[in-house]
């Protein structure tokens, strides 16, 4: 329901590493979802909290301290069965902690370091899942994270307003002379498609760097790139409507996704 092209490609892991992605993301997205479901920071925070405590817990190897709670439950198998890094998983929780007391990104590096811990952390983790210890495929993970990221930052411009948060940095607004109405009232304009452009470009450049290290990743750890598929897909879409970000196609899930992403991993590529 909430990561639907994540999930789609988590499901053509191979067993313990797809019971790994799916704890993984799912642990991701209540976190992630916080910010949208509480009107106050101190409800949010509060919420950050438990999720903390409760990583704390599922470290603990003790299975009676961990809540009930089906997502918990899973976290606690995926580090038990996989030794996740605790540090991975912290990111998760500190990038959106530091998120709730803030309303948008200063510049284009701010966001990639948000991506870096709030999405690249994730690849970690689901590469430690798949039993990959290799320096390409983390570069590759740290790549891919961002473009993912950031692909992500540029979908929630029509949810500004809900959101609370400004998707697209200050410096990247200011340049073009576009002002904050204008994302919170969803309202299309040349110079708002320009900054889109900046920012898609980035995310272009993490992705087409993290496929050039393809044939560096061992086999397994490719299939934990699939999602990429759907990244590559997104953005040549936004390219397809010269970057309007409010256009009605990209509204659309489209039915090539699902063969497109089963194609790529049974060439074992991303």
């Amino acid at each position: 329901t909430h990561d639907y092209e994540n999930f789609i490609s988590s499901i053509l892991l191979k067993q313990t590493a797809r019971s790994c992605a799916f704890a993984v993301r799912s642990f991701n997205v209540e976190i992630a979802r916080i910010a949208e479901q509480v009107s106050q920071k101190s409800i949010g925070l509060m919420r950050m909290q438990f999720w903390d405590d409760t990583l704390d817990k599922c470290f603990m190897n003790d299975f009676k301290k961990v809540p009930q709670n089906p997502v918990a439950i899973e976290l606690f198998n995926a580090v038990k069965t996989c030794k996740l890094t605790k540090r991975y998983l912290k990111n998760l929780i500190i990038s959106r902690k530091e998120n709730l007391n803030s309303n948008g990104f200063h510049n284009l590096e701010d966001m990639e370091k948000y991506c870096e811990l709030s999405v690249s952390s994730v690849y970690y983790l689901i590469l430690e899942g798949s039993k990959i210890k290799n320096l390409d495929a983390d570069h590759a993970a740290s790549h891919l994270g961002k473009a993912q990221g950031i692909v992500q930052q540029l979908r929630n411009i029509p949810h500004t307003q809900k959101l609370n948060f400004i998707p697209v940095p200050q410096a990247i607004l200011t340049k073009n002379n576009v002002n904050h109405e204008e994302l919170l009232r969803s309202r299309s304009s040349k110079p708002l498609s320009d900054c889109v452009y900046e920012v898609a470009s980035r995310a272009y450049q993490h992705l087409s760097k993290s496929r050039s290290l393809e044939k560096k990743v061992p086999p397994e750890g490719r299939r934990a790139f699939l999602s990429a598929v759907a990244i590559a897909a997104y953005l040549d879409k936004l390219q397809k409507v010269d970057y309007d970000v409010f256009h009605p196609r990209l509204k659309h899930r489209e039915w090539t996704l699902l063969p497109k992403i089963w194609l790529a991993s049974f060439k074992n590529r991303y």
